[in-house]
């Protein structure tokens, strides 16, 4: 009688050799798509959020979303109505910098791009007026 091997079993994965049986969501409490509570739970899991949330200005974070996501409801200025919890958020990331640092030196790097691109305009638009007002004294010495 000759014996025949199975299928040789795969090795287990080492990754999860030693993890636990990993935990199922529970349907009952599972917000159905498209209802508000997924939508804030998809919102929260924005990385960007997530650090913000995990530093020292969680409660400033989350005063500054709540107005922006008022002023949008409401058609508002958000530039206006969020003035206060913008700085006030602001404030308190350049006193936690230590943990803030990396938001704090791109928003430096994205300030300076602006003044850049700015300043590059304004020589654009002088260059161009420089050049309109060549042309017309041109014209008044011709006629």
């Amino acid at each position: 009688m000759s014996s025949e091997n199975p299928e040789p079993k795969q090795s287990p994965d080492p990754k999860t050799l030693n993890d636990p049986e990993p935990e199922k969501p529970s349907e009952e409490g599972a917000p159905k798509e498209g209802s508000e509570e997924n939508e804030e739970e998809e919102e929260e899991m924005c990385g960007f959020c997530l650090f913000m949330r995990g530093g020292g200005c969680k409660e400033s974070f989350v005063n500054w979303e709540n107005c922006i996501k008022d002023a949008e409801e409401n058609n508002e200025d958000i530039v206006e109505k969020c003035f206060q919890a913008t700085s006030a958020l602001k404030i308190c990331m350049e006193a936690h910098a230590d943990y803030y640092d990396p938001i704090l030196r791109a928003e430096k790097r994205a300030e300076e791009a602006v003044a850049k691109e700015l300043e590059e305009e304004k020589q654009k638009e002088k260059a161009e007026a420089e050049e309109e007002n060549s042309k017309d004294l041109d014209k008044k010495t011709e006629g």
